[in-house]
């Protein structure tokens, strides 16, 4: 075994567990020396097997990850999701109150810039580092929130309403299915309307769709959607690109929800999928009317979005064909000048498209742009995974070796 190499993987899964040497070495029973000589790889601290597995049982990740030579695959994991949850289900954040901490509340300007970074690494695919942010970007605004005063409290619970908004961004992303994005959802909801601003309001309630469509509520989505739009719509568009931006993301958010329904084989279906274009074009006369694509509130919310939210929708009702067709009209430079999380996501939901109208080398070739753009997007999400495996039980030709050498890189088994 690469001693060194299992060194370098027990610190970083040290560090991302949040103890330091002392602590690690006292659950492991050895001194912090130790600890640093293991790390360090040296020989005469080359570990049994044993201790190994006690390392693995104690950081709480697969013997594998520590001795196998295989790519580490960035993602929020078991753990930390479950850090997340036991912050979301705390009495303070329940109830918006105040904690037993003595420290003072961080003042709302380095809250909102703590917010900014949390989204910026989301958008860029660094999923890996929200899983150590947001536990306690959670408890620190919800601590503003509780102790501030006048504009101040106001400030605070739109930094703490973004901050569930990141939540439950962050946990769709990894599949969570125990409803913890719906539970940021609502929590988020409910700091917005405590901040009094319609575009948090907007922006948490198309959040709060995503987070029920995927639940399993897809017309219930749908509904809160467009009853948020209308309720909402007269104070947005007087606030800018802000304002039309979150408008427009509540009609492609009910749009998507619409086509999830749409899956249901009962008598409402056929209804939900006719309702999809509609609110497509909707959201498409919002983009119009802000004038070119943008990025306000970590929206990315403009022309070019819409038509991406086409291909999507397009996916959804297993319209492969149809959906190819509507990425053709997608300007390649418009695109790139999207988030990096956003144009990944985008190659996962095409090369989906393109298994459905059954050009599956293509699918493969697309799947590692998609990686090229941002390889969390490809080998963390579930989704695109499951696409993965899909792929490699129908066969995808001359691109066979590639997607086998993808899949071992998502850690899938041979």
């Amino acid at each position: 075994m690469d001693s060194r190499a299992i060194g370098r993987r027990i610190a970083y899964w040290r560090e991302r567990r949040r103890l330091t040497q002392t602590e690690f070495g006292r659950l492991i029973g050895k001194s912090k020396r130790t600890v640093q000589a293991l790390e360090a790889g040296d020989r005469q601290a080359d570990p049994r097997l044993s201790l190994l597995e006690l390392v693995a049982s104690v950081l709480s990740v697969d013997l594998l990850d520590l001795i196998a030579d295989r790519p580490a695959v960035e993602r929020v994991d078991a753990v930390e999701l479950e850090r997340i949850r036991t912050v979301l289900q705390s009495h303070a954040l329940i109830t918006g109150s105040d904690d037993a901490d003595p420290a003072e509340p961080l003042p709302v300007d380095v809250l909102r810039d703590r917010v900014r970074y949390g989204w910026t690494a989301f958008q860029a695919s660094h999923f890996a580092s929200l899983g150590r942010l947001v536990p306690e970007l959670l408890v620190t605004a919800n601590r503003a929130a509780a102790r501030h005063t006048g504009d101040d409290q106001l400030a605070a619970y739109r930094s703490l309403s973004m901050a569930l908004q990141l939540t439950e961004a962050a946990s769709i992303k990894f599949g969570d299915e125990n409803g913890l994005a719906t539970i940021a959802g609502h929590r988020a909801v409910t700091a917005a309307e405590r901040s009094g601003d319609p575009v948090i309001m907007a922006s948490a309630c198309r959040h709060l769709a995503d987070a029920m469509t995927h639940d399993g509520q897809p017309r219930a989505a749908a509904d809160f959607a467009i009853t948020a739009a209308g309720r909402l719509e007269a104070d947005l568009k007087t606030r800018g690109a802000e304002g039309l931006s979150t408008l427009g993301m509540l009609y492609l958010k009910a749009a998507m929800a619409r086509a999830v329904a749409a899956e249901r084989d009962d008598r409402r279906a056929a209804h939900d999928a006719r309702a999809v274009p509609e609110l497509l074009d909707q959201a498409a006369e919002h983009a119009t009317e802000l004038g070119g694509d943008g990025n306000a509130l970590f929206t990315a919310f403009g022309v070019t979005n819409v038509r991406l939210y086409r291909v999507a929708a397009h996916v959804q009702l297993s319209e492969g064909a149809d959906a190819v067709a509507a990425a053709l009209e997608i300007d390649n430079d418009a695109r790139a000048a999207l988030p990096r999380e956003r144009r990944a996501h985008h190659l996962a939901d095409l090369a989906r498209a393109y298994t459905q109208a059954g050009q599956r080398e293509r699918a493969v070739e697309t799947l590692l742009d998609a990686e090229e753009e941002a390889k969390e997007e490809v080998r963390c999400r579930p989704r695109t995974r499951q696409l993965i495996e899909d792929l490699r039980l129908l066969g995808v030709g001359s691109a066979e070796g590639r997607l086998r050498s993808l899949a071992a890189r998502c850690g899938l088994p041979g």
